[in-house]
Parts: structure tokens; sequence; C-alpha cells
């Protein structure tokens, strides 16, 4: 049960905890960071776990050399393909059953309610626009997949949003995570690229309404 918590502990705060796990399991933590991205992307009962600070912690540890960028932003952008494909899937197959259940833990009906908001205002690009807030992240592909969108149209922005998120936030590490002021006030930051990366989408809504 000890280890049971501890590693549960690890995959909830690794984005806290990765400098000291990554001089702990070596090469192994590629295949902890590429579970976590897929997991948290993958399926509906983990929206909880770390997302874009854990991207932007593991570009920061990659600048120092610990990691390599390459590897590591491969890895991550094919979990969060991948994650969203398996999502998809269970949605297309198992959502409505799975709507119907109520009693699934971590599913709550206010973040379903969120996410089809979500598709009623930008439509398939949610697939994208959803990479960048979390939660919602988790729902979309599963919303898609039970409301049966074509999956060649689902695919293209699947690899898209996948591509743009893994890449901002990786890269956003690799290249500022480790400036001092940056260290010293990391959740701040991560909040401020992610209010960054939906100015588009805000722009986009205003030309609409106006």
């Amino acid at each position: 049960m000890k280890t049971l918590i501890s590693l549960l502990n690890i995959f909830l705060h690794i984005d806290k905890q990765l400098g000291s796990l990554t001089n702990e399991y070596g090469l192994w933590i590629y295949l902890i960071l590429f579970i976590v991205i897929f997991c948290e992307t993958g399926l509906i009962v983990t929206p909880f776990l770390p997302g874009d600070s854990l991207l932007f912690a593991a570009g920061a540890i990659a600048a120092i050399g610990s990691l390599n960028i390459s590897w590591l932003f491969f890895l991550l952008f094919l979990a969060a393909v991948l994650g969203d494909t398996v999502n998809y899937t269970i949605g297309n197959l198992f959502g409505q059953r799975i709507l119907e259940n109520k009693k699934i833990p971590f599913i709550k009906q206010k973040h379903l309610e969120k996410t089809n908001k979500f598709f009623e205002k930008h439509g398939k690009k949610t697939i994208i626009i959803a990479r960048f807030v979390p939660i919602v992240r988790t729902f979309a592909p599963f919303i898609a997949g039970v409301g049966k969108m074509n999956y060649g149209q689902f695919l293209s922005f699947n690899v898209v949003g996948g591509f743009v998120w893994i890449s901002l936030f990786t890269f956003g590490g690799y290249f500022f995570g480790n400036i001092s002021f940056v260290k010293s006030n990391f959740s701040l930051i991560v909040v401020v690229i992610i209010l960054i990366s939906v100015v588009p989408i805000a722009l986009e809504l205003l030309k609409k309404k106006s």
C-alpha cells in the first residue's frame, strides 16, 4: 500500500520533483513522462495529472543537459497524439454508456458541461483550443468521440493541437525555464504562457461578435 501511495505521489507532483527523479531514474524518466502525458490526455479518469507545468519543467531540465530535447519533444508529442486518439476511441465506442453511469470516479458532470460549451463555441477547433485548457483538454477528445466526429478531421486537429501544445511548453521551458526569475515564479509563468496562448482565440471570438 505504501508503495502504491508513493507511486501515486510521484505522478501527481512529478512537475515539482522532476529534477531529482531524472537523477534517480535516468533514461526511465522518458517512459514516466510519456505515461503521465498519455494518461492526462487519454484517460477521462485522470484529468488531475500535471500537463502544462510538467512540459515546461521537462524542457527546463533538458536545457541543463539532463534530458535530450529532441527525444523529449518526440516522445511527448507522440504521447499527446496517442492519448487523444485513445480518448476519442473510448468516447466513440463506450461514451454513451459511460455518460449514463454517473458513479464512475473523477468524471464530474460540470467538466462534461464545460467541454460541451467549448464545442458549442468553437466547433471542431475545440480539439486544438482545449490543449491549453486543463480539464477540458482531457474531456474534449472523449466528447468528440461520443459525438461521432469524423476521425480524419479529428486526427488532423489532434496532430496540430498536440504539436503546438508540446512545442510551446517544452521549448518554453528549454529556453526560459532556468532563468532565476522564472524559477522563483514558476507557477505564475505557466499561467502567463497559457493566457498568451489563448489570445488569438479570444481575438477571433471578438471578431465574430463585432
